[in-house]
């Protein structure tokens, strides 16, 4: 199994573990056998909202899990017990109904705002929101008085 180090590239800066995580979890994720199941897009719709899309056709809401903890994003559907359990004879069977869980990495400050259903899609909406203390703000340049220290007394 092959392995990056990124040490050279985090050298020289501080705080950034969270990025040289998120590489190692990508690099992992597109080398294991994901299905892609439910097919999602994940959509910009201004600078600071976006939106998930899931295809989730056949799954009610109430099959369905949306849950955020820290910085991660887990949609989650199984059919309920009743409807698992009936006895359906298929000619063909197009529609996929099993069983799914789906892991986004949200960065820093983005906030789920809803979720809903429409037309057999899951949307997720999300948005940044950066607080105040965090936005650039501008540092006025200023003049202060200059103090002069008297050095005469620290020789004695």
């Amino acid at each position: 199994m092959r392995t990056i180090d990124f040490t050279p590239f985090f050298r020289s800066s501080v705080g950034f573990d969270r990025m040289a995580n998120l590489l190692d979890a990508a690099y992992r994720a597109e080398g294991s056998n994901q299905t892609g199941y439910p097919p999602y897009n994940i959509v910009r719709t201004d600078n600071d909202h976006y939106r998930i899309s899931m295809a989730v056709a056949g799954f009610s809401e109430a099959d369905i899990d949306v849950t955020v903890k820290e910085n991660t994003l887990a949609v989650s559907g199984k059919l309920s017990a009743q409807d698992a359990g009936k006895e359906t004879a298929f000619l063909h069977r197009g529609i996929a109904t099993r069983a799914f869980e789906q892991r986004f990495d949200l960065a820093d400050h983005i906030v789920v705002t809803g979720a809903s259903m429409e037309n057999g899609l899951l949307h997720i909406d999300l948005v940044r929101e950066v607080p105040e203390e965090k936005k650039p703000r501008k540092i006025a340049i200023g003049s202060r008085p200059h103090t002069v220290i008297d050095n005469s007394s620290a020789a004695a």
